[in-house]
């Protein structure tokens, strides 16, 4: 595998400024996408990769901004303050609508276009405003995923939501409960995003329900621990064990069986495609009839190759 590390380097400094060009025969075209995630989680790496390569594609100036601890409060003062710079498309996630509608719809007012993307719903993104939805629909993705482990067998589980501020994340949980036919209740716990905190919680969670029968974890930030979780307490490969999202250790723990799947929501596409989508519907008033939806995509041991090649950096 080449060296994920060094991938998620110089995904994490791509955008430190904006990517500043212009296609020949056209006024420039100015986009800032605005993300929920706070700095340390590296999974966003991707989608700042992806503008980067979106905006150099299509001559346009792109530019990626988040609050730096993740809080929401923050992010809608950073719509704000993208809005007031005059862009020409602000591309934003949703991860919460009663938090974030006001500035976004106050963009839309003001006549920036705008497309949702990564977390919210089709239904939100209509209701602010926004040109499209490009994403994952999460509660369907769960719900997918619940189906596939009621067929494997699986009748409890542990969620581990590390965002659970977020309620597209909760949305996950449900999603796969329902699919599993069984009640979320106590099967969701709001593990933190610290990773010895969150390797704790699940230790404390199987010892306390010894006979769960699978874990499902939202991403890296608690997939990782879990591994470590399972590792520990001897359960590594005996526990039906998948998660949302990938990343190195998510790969490793694939092709080593300890995870049965991640789901792949492709990020890349999410970033990617709205900037092109924006740029020649401002160019040309071309625009597509519907959202896109850029998952639920299973990824097995089977399914690896392109994976790998491109961890990091497009995947």
């Amino acid at each position: 595998m080449k060296s994920i590390i060094k991938s998620l380097a110089i995904g994490a400094a791509v955008l430190t400024a904006p990517v500043t060009v212009q296609a020949a025969g056209h006024e420039s075209l100015n986009y800032v996408l605005v993300s929920h995630a706070p700095d340390s989680d590296s999974w966003w790496n991707t989608i700042k990769n992806g503008i980067a390569l979106a905006g150099e594609q299509m001559g346009v100036n792109v530019e990626y901004r988040n609050p730096p601890t993740g809080d929401l409060a923050d992010m809608a003062r950073i719509i704000e303050q993208a809005a007031a710079s005059g862009p020409n498309g602000i591309i934003t996630t949703l991860s919460d609508y009663d938090v974030l509608k006001g500035p976004i719809m106050a963009a839309v007012d003001s006549g920036i276009d705008v497309i949702i993307m990564n977390s919210g719903t089709p239904a939100q993104a209509r209701e602010v405003g926004a040109l499209m939805y490009v994403g994952q629909p999460e509660y369907d993705a769960g719900y997918a995923a619940g189906m596939r482990a009621k067929g494997d067998g699986v009748g409890s589980f542990l969620c581990v939501n590390h965002y659970i501020s977020s309620p597209s994340s909760t949305e996950r949980c449900q999603g796969f409960a329902d699919g599993l036919e069984v009640e979320l209740g106590n099967q969701m716990i709001d593990s933190g995003q610290d990773p010895a905190e969150i390797k704790n919680r699940v230790l404390a969670y199987l010892n306390a329900n010894p006979e769960t029968d699978a874990i499902l974890t939202l991403g890296p930030t608690s997939a990782d621990p879990t591994l470590l979780a399972l590792d520990e307490n001897g359960m590594a490969g005996a526990i039906y064990f998948g998660t949302f999202d990938l990343g190195e250790n998510i790969v490793a723990g694939i092709k080593a069986g300890t995870i049965k799947w991640g789901i792949d929501q492709q990020p890349f596409l999410q970033a990617y495609l709205p900037v092109v989508v924006m740029a020649n519907y401002h160019r040309y008033g071309v625009l597509p009839g519907n959202n896109i939806n850029s998952g639920p995509g299973f990824v097995t041991a089977d399914g690896l190759e392109m994976v790998e090649k491109f961890a990091g950096e497009y995947r």
